[in-house]
């Protein structure tokens, strides 16, 4: 399925949860913590007001409560305005 964003939004696919700690003691699913970085998978064109700064395959940081999930091929992405991306990671 190929999804295109609408103007000041992306698609994120967020990078998978911790597993292991350091110490190498397994997380169960349950207390795993949401991550908060991924990887731009689509982008909207951006609005009149706001150029789109984001491209595709840009690795980055967004809040804790950012974006909705929806299910894409069977993977959980999140949809979100680019306003709510707080960084691009190099």
């Amino acid at each position: 399925m190929k999804i295109k964003p609408l103007a000041d939004r992306v698609l994120v696919l967020p990078a998978a949860a911790e597993e292991k700690t350091q110490s190498g003691i397994i997380i169960p699913d349950t207390a795993k913590e949401k991550p908060l970085q991924g990887t731009v998978v689509a982008v909207g064109k951006g609005t009149k007001e706001e150029k789109m700064e984001l491209e595709e395959g840009d690795r980055i940081l967004y809040g804790k409560y950012a974006g909705t999930e929806i299910e894409v091929d069977g993977e959980t992405h999140l949809m979100m305005r680019q306003s709510d991306v707080l960084a691009i990671i190099d």
